[in-house]
């Protein structure tokens, strides 16, 4: 494993990075910059987003990637978009289709990271680097931008412990990870269990398929029957909309217990706010699109990526890809004023609508 800390300042956000290799498993070096001819300003950057449910893509990634591109290209380079609605067969379609114009750079955050593997071959193969953003993607990537993964889950794993206290063995928890073809998701679980593991009792444990709340709904309404509701304890939700699938669950049969989550959903904060869900993972989204940006323009142009991806990650296919990884914060209560408040994520009034203003002034959140 490496690791090293730096600083990526995006506004008037500083945000301290980590970087870790993960997997053992390799079959060659990633490219330290494309072989391309050098580029001005006046590039074609392809951007391709895994789905549409979760809301962060669309109102933050996209948004946040174009916005620093135009900043870093005097506003000569363009931006062409696809999401794959959590299709990975059509993501590769859309790969095709980006190569077929001819991007000079693909950023691509994968539905599945095995299954996008070809399609970064044939970029590669066609001249284009490929930046893996958020998800580690298998093929030869020429760089990768994230958050520490593994802090995700322990961050997650910590709260519960810290919510449920002394009742963490009374009872059972119920693990809700995330989808098992994202490898992130696999990291999360790694470390929660890391810290959950021997502290409580697991009664039942889902790998949640296509991360999609209603799945999790399911999950949850099986793990109840199973388990009984008596003997709930607590919920290990992967992210802030599985959680509310699972808190509807938990609604029906009459149970409150603390849920974790991840994301900061604006949903989630609410929930946060009203005490349905104990807390969020806060991940700055300004940073991790900044860094992808700057990285995949200097891709473009030729540049080395010395002065942006201070650390290296190894894939399961591909070592030392040059990155850059942000570091995460947990979200309760007793500081939403001071995360996505602060940081212009949400307003007070975005959070604090009709049915949350009362819970809102109780918090001090006004």
């Amino acid at each position: 494993m490496r690791r090293a800390a730096f600083a990526v300042a995006a506004g008037a956000m500083a945000v301290s990075l980590a970087a870790c290799g993960s997997a053992k498993e390799s079959s060659g070096g990633a490219a330290k910059s494309s072989g391309a001819a050098k580029k001005g300003d006046d590039i074609k950057v392809g951007l391709l987003l895994p789905e549409n449910q979760t809301a962060r893509y669309e109102k933050f990634d996209r948004p946040l990637i174009e916005k620093k591109i135009a900043e870093l290209t005097n506003n000569k380079g363009k931006l062409v978009y696809a999401n794959a609605k959590q299709d990975a067969s059509l993501q590769n379609q859309q790969v095709e289709t980006m190569i077929t114009n001819k991007v000079d750079v693909l950023i691509v955050d994968s539905v599945d990271a095995a299954a996008i593997k070809n399609s970064v071959q044939k970029a590669k193969d066609a001249g284009i680097p490929v930046v893996a953003y958020d998800r580690l993607a298998q093929g030869p990537i020429d760089a990768y931008t994230s958050f520490d993964n593994e802090t995700v889950g322990k961050t997650q794993g910590t709260a519960l412990l810290t919510a449920l206290g002394a009742k963490a063995k009374s009872g059972k928890i119920v693990m809700m990870n995330g989808s098992s073809t994202d490898p992130n998701a696999a990291q999360f679980k790694k470390g929660a269990h890391e810290v959950l593991d021997g502290k409580v009792n697991i009664g039942k444990e889902y790998d949640t398929k296509e991360w999609k709340p209603e799945n999790a709904n399911s999950n949850m309404e099986g793990a109840i029957s199973a388990i009984g509701k008596k003997n709930i304890v607590g919920v290990y939700s992967a992210n802030d909309g599985m959680a509310g699938g699972i808190i509807t669950a938990l609604k029906a049969a009459g149970i409150s217990v603390p849920v974790t989550g991840q994301d900061a959903e604006l949903a989630g904060v609410q929930r946060i706010v009203s005490g349905e869900q104990y807390m969020s993972v806060y991940k700055p989204y300004a940073p991790e699109a900044a860094a992808a940006a700057e990285m995949a323009v200097d891709l473009a142009q030729g540049k080395s990526l010395d002065s942006v991806a201070k650390d290296k990650v190894d894939s399961p296919t591909t070592k030392a890809v040059p990155s850059v990884l942000v570091a995460v914060q947990s979200l309760t209560k007793a500081n939403i004023n001071d995360t996505v408040v602060k940081d212009g994520v949400y307003t007070i009034p975005e959070i604090c609508t009709g049915q949350y203003k009362a819970a809102c002034d109780k918090i001090g959140l006004k």
